[in-house]
């Protein structure tokens, strides 16, 4: 049996990135793909299909799709049920995407918008200039799912060609022809849908070798996970130490390892990023330098502030709480292994390559610009307040209301409490179906004298090292929010003072970003 789709379409609306309560990053989305026949007379019907994008492809639409640019999809076709808020059983069909690609020119994609800098974009390039490359296709094409070997043999043919056009344009001299046999031959197999989402990697990194004319290793050689899917970072370190010992320049392809049984297993998020860090360890390297498409890490986001500022040199620990708040940055993951070695990690434009782009360091005496080194923040949340006379004295009190929330399967966010009072903060989309469930267990619990719920919150994150050396800096953040009308929920600062927490309503959440931004970047008073 065979369950393959592919479609080319536009977006229907701006991706949103959301996580589940594991962490796992998820988003939906709806392409119109227009059919390729139409009766006489008629204008061209339009099919709206649904298809859902897990981990790092999830992240990458989100980071670089907008509404109304053109999409390649290629995935699988699945049904699920659910019930409604009625109650009444449903059923969805829609496409699980394998892989995501950009099709056509500007020009073609015009709907989209185009930020120049992203905020936080942290995937890889290649440092060499990328030569222009003929789109997949140059309209929108009919959606088709077959359960035949000869449509999967088209489907193949399609991405072989596009290949096939990509070394031609390089004007290079090597066949993939050996390559795709193999990946036919292992699809029949059903080795696997790490194997599938690890071949483009493979493959680019094969032509990226080929045109820089450096040695070409597969990250299944060098990269190793052990028995539970964990990765095995003294392993790898070790035979990757080996390897590069010996080569002066190479090009290893990021995202993918292989199991103790030599199967292919795929990084859950930023592989490409963390590939790279694990390599800066490996060669003991005295910088890590991760060429992107952006001139380093932002102030705010750019879709919120017109042109924000860059950021210089960021902390590990800043980079943290702005991770947290809803930032996309660096992954933890890709961070971890060039902290072991305290290798800095430089963060470069490809495409500008004498910006001096964002620094990320442990540690460093350099004074901030700017007495903040960035805002951001998340939408979404509910609150719950939980209020009881003497709170404080009754052991165990917090970890009982929390159990209640690990036993309906919800993750907490924040947590600020007060003498008598505790407010938990949730995504509300996870706590709206439990959250009769878990008022009785809190009451069942500890038994407190008043609940509160408040949904349709935002929670900001204001992060810098320069604000521990900075009188009235909360003071200053409460002057610029009453200055633009927005009402406070909550402010929550740690002993570290390296970052302060505010709750505003989520109608709010664009003008309390502006106003922040303004007060420490633009008028620095």
């Amino acid at each position: 049996m065979l369950n393959v789709a592919a479609i080319v379409g536009r977006l229907a609306a701006d991706p949103e990135l959301r996580h589940t309560a594991s962490g796992v990053a998820v988003t939906s989305f709806t392409l119109a793909v227009s059919r390729n026949y139409s009766r006489q007379g008629e204008e061209r019907q339009t099919d709206w299909i649904d298809v859902v994008a897990w981990r790092n492809t999830a992240e990458f639409v989100c980071k670089y799709f907008t509404k109304g640019q053109m999409m390649a999809v290629t995935g699988s076709i699945q049904t699920r049920s659910y019930e409604d808020r009625s109650g009444n059983k449903r059923k969805a069909v829609e496409i699980q995407a394998n892989d995501v690609s950009f099709v056509g020119s500007k020009r073609d994609n015009a709907g989209g918008d185009d930020f120049g800098q992203s905020y936080g974009q942290s995937y890889a390039r290649p440092s060499a200039p990328a030569p222009q490359q003929p789109a997949a296709f140059s309209e929108p094409a009919p959606a088709f799912s077959s359960g035949s070997s000869e449509d999967f043999e088209e489907i193949l043919k399609v991405i072989k060609d596009r290949y096939d056009s990509i070394i031609n344009g390089l004007e290079l001299t090597i066949s993939l022809d050996d390559e795709f046999k193999t990946i036919r031959e292992n699809f029949s197999k059903k080795i696997g849908r790490d194997y599938a989402a690890s071949r483009g990697e493979y493959l680019n990194g094969i032509i990226m070798a080929a045109y820089l004319g450096y040695e070409f290793i597969d990250a299944a050689e060098v990269i190793f996970f052990d028995e539970e899917g964990e990765f095995d970072a003294e392993k790898t370190n070790e035979v990757l130490s080996e390897r590069l010992a010996h080569t002066e320049r190479a090009v290893i392809p990021g995202f993918y390892g292989s199991n103790p049984d030599g199967t292919i297993h795929t990084f859950s998020r930023g592989g490409s990023d963390i590939t790279g860090s694990i390599v800066a360890r490996a060669v003991h390297a005295d910088m890590y330098e991760n060429w992107t498409d952006v001139s380093g890490f932002l102030i705010a986001d750019p879709r919120i502030i017109k042109n924000p500022k860059a950021i210089d040199v960021i902390t590990y620990r800043e980079l943290r709480e702005l991770s947290y708040m809803g930032a996309t940055v660096l992954h933890e993951d890709a961070i971890f292994p060039v902290r072991r070695e305290g290798i800095p990690i430089n963060i470069r434009n490809t495409n500008a390559p004498e910006d001096k782009g964002t620094l990320i360091v442990e540690a460093t005496c350099q004074k901030p610009r700017f007495t903040i080194t960035g805002v951001a923040g998340k939408k979404d949340f509910a609150s719950i307040t939980v209020e009881k006379a003497m709170m404080n004295s009754e052991v165990g009190f917090c970890r009982k209301v929390l159990t209640v929330f690990e036993d309906n399967g919800i993750s907490i966010e924040h947590m600020p409490s007060g003498i008598d009072t505790m407010t938990i903060f949730v995504h509300q989309d996870e706590f709206a179906e439990r959250e009769q469930k878990v008022i009785a267990g809190i009451h069942r619990a500890v038994e407190p004298d008043f609940l509160e719920l408040e949904s349709d919150l935002a929670l900001i994150a204001v992060v810098g090292r320069g604000m521990r050396a900075t009188r009235g800096t909360s003071g200053r953040i409460f002057s610029a929010l009453a200055h633009a009308n927005v009402n406070v929920k909550m402010i929550d600062q740690g002993s570290s003072e390296l970052n302060i927490i505010i709750g505003v309503r989520n109608h709010d959440f664009d003008a309390a970003i502006k106003a922040i931004y303004d007060i420490f970047v633009n008028t620095r008073i």
